[in-house]
């Protein structure tokens, strides 16, 4: 079987530029010598953090979710900020959305969520020996967070009952469960 070609882009169009991401619109070339256009979200990528106080424990956060309009419960995350190494972004997150700063941070997973429309790449860190702030850091403008501490167990519950519906949250549990498999 033949390798098949990429799609060629001929044209871009930057359709939308905001704080956080783009939309830009392409003309592109398939393979097959149909021309179409698609839409991609360029994202500068963001990191999940799986706190974890003890092995047993993890931190989620509760936050209102304007797109769904529903508080959620759901792991720390955030953007990479320009020039950010991921490991420092994690950093960062941590010490904002939890005020807690982690001794020792370590990248176990990476994930592209909707590689459909999208370029977010995320990469799950690993966040433990998790100290107090000396001073609590400043959440975004957008943000209203609630930190608190879940049992593992308590967390695959909420997962089943539906009271997590986040799917970074199912995906940094299943990572945190094959840690403990293995």
């Amino acid at each position: 079987m033949a390798a098949e070609r990429a799609p060629r882009r001929q044209t871009r169009v930057v359709a939308f530029r905001g704080r956080i991401f783009r939309v830009e619109q392409d003309l592109v070339r398939l393979s097959n010598g149909r021309t179409t256009t698609l839409e991609i979200v360029r994202h500068p990528g963001s990191v999940v953090l799986i706190a974890q106080p003890t092995r047993d424990t993890l931190i989620l956060i509760r936050q209102y979710r304007y797109a769904i309009r529903k508080w959620i419960w759901e792991l720390p995350a955030g953007s990479i900020e320009r020039g950010e190494k991921p490991a420092d972004a994690a950093r960062r997150e941590c010490e904002e959305e939890i005020g807690l700063s982690p001794r020792r941070v370590r990248r176990i997973a990476t994930f592209y969520p909707t590689p459909g429309f999208c370029d977010e790449r995320m990469d799950f860190f690993l966040c433990e020996r998790l100290e107090p702030l000396r001073k609590p850091a400043a959440l975004d403008e957008d943000e209203q967070i609630q930190p608190r501490t879940f049992s593992v167990k308590g967390v695959h519950r909420l997962i089943e009952t539906g009271g997590i519906i986040d799917m970074k949250t199912v995906v940094g549990l299943g990572l945190i469960d094959a840690r403990t498999r293995s």
